[in-house]
């Protein structure tokens, strides 16, 4: 039944059965590619300012602005080069 699903033109079906492997493989590399370069930001960004410290003991609501926007955009970023 699957198979006749597969063959008929359904607006719920975007990827063809037969094209799903290459997909997710090319999705799951992004993805570990994606959480590469977070660690990597995450680690700078560590480095500039003493993270915990400033957010946890000192209550620095400002740099976790910071950090939160920073780590959205690279999140924009990394979407836009997947989307292509």
């Amino acid at each position: 039944m699957l198979m006749k699903l597969a063959g008929a033109s359904l607006p719920g079906f975007v990827v063809r059965f037969d094209q799903l492997a290459e997909i997710l493989v090319t999705t799951l590399i992004f993805v570990v590619l994606g959480l590469v370069f977070f660690t990597i930001a995450y680690f700078i960004l560590s480095r500039i300012f003493d993270i915990h410290h400033e957010i946890e003991e000192d209550h620095n609501t400002a740099l976790g602005i910071i950090i939160g926007s920073i780590m959205i955009g690279i999140a924009i970023i990394i979407a836009a080069a997947i989307h292509g």
